[in-house]
């Protein structure tokens, strides 16, 4: 009796605490939901240290930042929030801090560091003042539709990049792989990813629960098989790593390299100027790539009212921000809500239970993060394909008839900015800037919003001056 007065006690914290069944989810699920979300983003723990090493930062001190940095901020999205959404070190920002910031306008790491950290001051701000709420909520609905459509192309091009059967060619930009060049590494990468895609839109198409998470682990083991048996030959010197993960433990003395640097800056040589365009930068990019992940993953969960509004926008966005800045003191770029985030949330994750789970795994894996960096991309990149595809459905929901083209023309730029331009953030500037001037120019201007206005000036402004 005792017993199972027992096991029904933390389902009933958790049910309290999360609200599952007016979600209705349950405790497996929603686990479920965070493991396959961390196993999609697990990439930035290689991929974030690499690239801030450019800057001059120690690999293994980013590691650990990137790893606490991703904690902090998912287990507040979880808790403040309860949505299941992970945060984690951006790409794109960390590769402006590390390539533009440090290398291209000289300046120091720590600087760069310090820009983050105000930039995350900036956002609890207009967080706490429900600016950001604000501009969450004005925008349109076939803007926002859009931009779930628009993310899925564009991780899935992620995805497909990630995988090697994308790759740059001089006269048409990108192309398919040779499979046949290269055949024990890039080859056999990019043939275990077409694979493991195929496998898993298998599983999907029959309903199998956790399909994603299925496909992503699959792909794995057959790759260590390849491995095993001479198919793959790993070629660190060229990007292809051992499939079969190492146990050994991260030396954590490194950590302090990076943490608290951002308040060890020499103003002497910074240009004032300089530094509050980098601080606009990284906030432009930030916001609105933030706000681009939340709209399109919400959208596609259903999570949005009536209104077209989130309703826990307010505690997440918050959770962004702080997330920023404790982020830039741990020693990471900024830390912003991840789009694989669909990835769990399309096994049927609905609460910060998911959140909860992926952010206590980025935890873990500071003691254990040689195992989970051995994950390899090609591994990884079949759920985002797959995910790209469950997202872009929402296209489904706009009209595209005559009387709604100045809704949907709107979207369709918002739509394929997004992948061909390489950020979210550009394809909703687009989509709001095209929106407001066709429906301006089309006599409907009755149906824009005042605050619709002012971003698409400020968005013209930017691409002007910066």
């Amino acid at each position: 009796m005792s017993n199972k007065a027992n096991s029904s006690a933390q389902p009933g914290v958790l049910e309290k605490v999360f609200k599952l069944k007016e979600h209705n989810t349950n405790v497996k699920t929603e686990i479920a939901a965070g493991v396959t979300t961390f196993m999609t983003m697990a990439y930035i723990l290689a991929v974030n240290p690499s690239i801030l090493s450019a800057a001059g930062m120690d690999s293994t001190a980013v590691l650990i930042a990137t790893c606490l940095a991703s904690f902090v901020g998912t287990i507040l999205m979880g808790l403040l929030a309860n949505l299941p959404f992970a945060l984690s070190a951006g790409m794109g920002l960390n590769a402006y801090l590390a390539y533009t910031v440090c290398i291209g306008f000289g300046y120091s790491w720590q600087i760069a560091l310090l820009a983050v950290f105000i930039e995350g001051i900036i956002f609890i701000i207009l967080s706490l003042t429900n600016v950001r709420e604000a501009i969450f909520n004005c925008i349109p609905m076939p803007l926002k539709k859009a931009v779930s459509v628009g993310i899925g192309l564009f991780i899935a091009f992620i995805g497909l990049q990630n995988s090697g059967l994308v790759k740059a060619n001089a006269s048409t930009l990108v192309s398919i792989t040779n499979f046949t060049q290269d055949f024990n590494t890039a080859g056999i990468s990019a043939l275990l990813a077409l694979l493991g895609t195929i496998f898993t839109f298998i599983l999907h198409a029959r309903n199998v629960k956790g399909s994603i998470l299925i496909g992503i682990f699959a792909t794995w083991i057959v790759g260590i098989i390849c491995q095993l048996v001479g198919l793959y030959v790993p070629t660190p010197d060229a990007g292809f790593y051992s499939l079969i993960p190492s146990f050994s433990l991260t030396d954590f003395s490194a950590f302090g390299l990076t943490f608290g640097q951002c308040f060890n800056v020499d103003f002497s040589s910074v240009d004032i100027l300089n530094f509050i365009v980098i601080i606009f930068s990284f906030l432009f990019v930030d916001l609105f790539d933030t706000l681009g992940t939340l709209i399109g993953v919400s959208a596609k969960a259903n999570m949005l009212d009536e209104n077209g509004k989130l309703p826990a926008i307010k505690p997440a966005l918050l959770s962004d921000a702080i997330a920023t800045s404790v982020g830039a003191v741990f020693g990471t770029s900024t830390t912003t809500t991840f789009v694989e985030s669909f990835a769990g949330v399309g096994v049927g994750g609905r609460t910060g239970l998911t959140a909860i789970t992926t952010g206590v795994l980025f935890l873990l894996s500071v003691f254990l993060a040689p195992i989970f960096t051995a994950i390899p991309s090609f591994a990884t990149a079949p759920a985002l394909i797959v995910v790209g595809f469950l997202m872009f459905s929402a296209i489904a929901d706009l009209k595209f008839d005559a009387e709604n083209l100045t809704d949907t023309i709107p979207a369709y730029i918002c739509v394929i900015a997004m992948p061909l331009f390489y950020s979210i953030s550009e394809g909703i500037s687009l989509g709001i800037i095209s929106y407001t001037l066709i429906n301006l120019f089309t006599g409907k201007a009755k149906k824009i919003p005042i605050l619709l206005y002012v971003l698409s000036v400020l968005f013209i402004l930017k691409y002007i001056f910066l």
